[in-house]
């Protein structure tokens, strides 16, 4: 994996960070964009240039915009003030704006095809979907992405960097171009990593990995499993050996995939991803040696919250903040292992976790915005 942990400083020594940036989001109609647009224009460092909202709502209204409380009714703003609006798309606009760093919010295919005119024209890159996580093509097939220019794609992927500050901090601050990672990888990776980076699991006897998440994870656009009458009062499992974040854990854990097994479930909740992962240790430990690991590697990492055992994280109390929390119990063997994982998958699973990202780049406090 890229970076550590403590690789806390994002700006060269001396250098003074911007006090403020020009934004633009791509795709705002969206759960995860309206709540995007929430955070941005609410970021106390964006409070002379806010942000551009772009999205193809606009594209043959009058004047080519529309305001952004048509499709996010809950971001209107009191009378008398500037409402914010959605324009349509188009590079002079970019251009004569200064946009600075861009947000896309669009279905993976969508930012697979228009991150490389972004990059071309220097904007930097935060891509919501997961068109740029995966290094390798075998993971990478599930999403069934086509490049107009093969090779460019392939150079981009390369340069890609996985959103996860508190793993690739350092490469964060410079990237032009950064994946944001998945709502459920980001729940299962944020919990392993301190443990395997520590070498205390034992791999040979596999992990696996029980992820529950809100009826928001699958997006805005209803489906037959994810509309009221399905979802409401049950709860169910899917793609048990296909989920496409699956790769991301793996990729980022550096395990294989007899060693992780993921099953996700659908809750007949809003929002909020409960992670339950059952590991066999390596050697006999005490309670306080897994906590201290797990603070140890997150004492630089304000987003991350470490629950003291036998205290289990709940999805009441992190939903609707950009907080990852994490717990466990030991098994009195001192070898079996639960940890127990939470977050909304909204935020510091999707926007909050971009939020995040776009601080680091620009060399802010990491969880400037985000609390």
């Amino acid at each position: 994996m890229q970076g550590t942990s403590t690789e806390l400083e994002t700006a060269a020594p001396g250098k003074q960070p911007p006090a403020d940036v020009r934004t633009a989001v791509a795709g705002v109609g969206g759960y995860a964009g309206g709540e995007l647009a929430r955070l941005l224009l609410a970021h106390p460092r964006l409070t002379e240039t806010k942000p551009l909202f772009l999205g193809r709502v606009a594209d043959d209204a009058p004047g080519g915009r529309v305001p952004l409380e048509q499709i996010q009714p809950q971001l209107a703003l009191g009378t008398g003030k500037h409402q914010p609006e959605v324009v349509a798309f188009n590079w002079k606009l970019i251009r004569d704006s200064g946009t600075e760093i861009v947000f896309l919010a669009l279905p993976h295919e969508n930012s697979r095809e228009w991150a490389p005119g972004w990059l071309e024209h220097g904007v930097r890159v935060i891509d919501l979907s997961g068109a740029w996580r995966l290094r390798h093509e075998a993971n990478r097939a599930i999403y069934k992405l086509h490049d107009a220019d093969p090779v460019l794609g392939e150079a981009l992927q390369a340069e890609a960097v996985y959103g996860c500050p508190e793993l690739h901090r350092p490469e964060i601050a410079s990237a032009r171009l950064v994946a944001n990672p998945g709502c459920y990888a980001t729940s299962i990776i944020l919990a392993l990593a301190p443990l395997l980076r520590a070498g205390l699991i034992d791999l040979d006897h596999g992990i696996i990995c029980d992820a529950k998440s809100g009826v928001s994870g699958a997006g805005k656009a209803a489906t037959a499993k994810t509309h009221f009458m399905y979802a409401a009062d049950n709860l169910s499992a899917y793609a048990v050996f296909g989920h496409r974040h699956t790769g991301e854990m793996l990729e980022q854990l550096g395990l294989t995939s007899e060693q992780l097994q993921f099953t996700p479930h659908l809750l007949p909740i809003p929002r909020g991803i409960l992670s339950t992962i059952y590991v066999r240790l390596a050697e006999r430990a005490e309670p306080e040696q897994i906590e201290a690991c797990l603070r140890s590697f997150y004492a630089s990492s304000p987003m991350v919250r470490v629950h003291a055992t036998p205290n289990l994280p709940q999805i009441q109390h992190v939903v609707r903040t950009n907080y990852f929390d994490v717990g466990f119990e030991l098994g009195k063997d001192g070898r079996r292992l639960v940890l127990v994982s939470c977050l909304d998958n909204l935020l510091k699973g999707a926007s909050g976790q971009a939020v995040q990202n776009m601080n680091v780049m620009c060399g802010w406090d990491e969880a400037e915005g985000l609390k």
